[in-house]
């Protein structure tokens, strides 16, 4: 798997990217293994990450502790359905009936595989 780029942020913490969504390409970089089980599980943020907008910039970011992660494209909407109760399946067909057309049947299973892989979802 391909690491996400970091840049120092402030006070010791680090910020880093992460792509995904409707239409952005993630599956090159999430490896086989993280879509094997990719109907079967009800992922959530894990319980030290806070998923928050910030308006001044306009984007979504995971919050962590001494790291904050940039969410680009479709990946806070994605995230925002990770809430502990519906599966993955269910994620795709709701993404998929909210963006007619775009590939999130293979897009969405490799993002959350990679989110899981970092520890950000369970």
């Amino acid at each position: 798997m391909k690491p996400l780029p970091l840049k120092e942020a402030s006070p010791g913490g680090h910020v880093s990217a992460a792509d995904a969504g409707v239409g952005a390409r993630t599956g090159a970089e999430a490896g086989e293994g993280a879509v094997a089980d990719a109907g079967d599980w009800t992922p959530a943020l894990s319980r030290s990450v806070m998923l928050r907008h910030d308006r001044v910039r306009g984007t979504d970011l995971l919050l962590m502790p001494e790291r904050v992660v940039v969410l680009r494209g479709g990946a806070g909407a994605i995230l925002r359905l990770c809430d502990g109760r519906r599966e993955v399946a269910a994620i795709v067909a709701e993404l998929a009936e909210r963006f007619p057309g775009a590939s999130v049947a293979t897009e969405v299973p490799e993002f959350l595989g990679r989110m899981r892989e970092e520890g950000w979802i369970r």
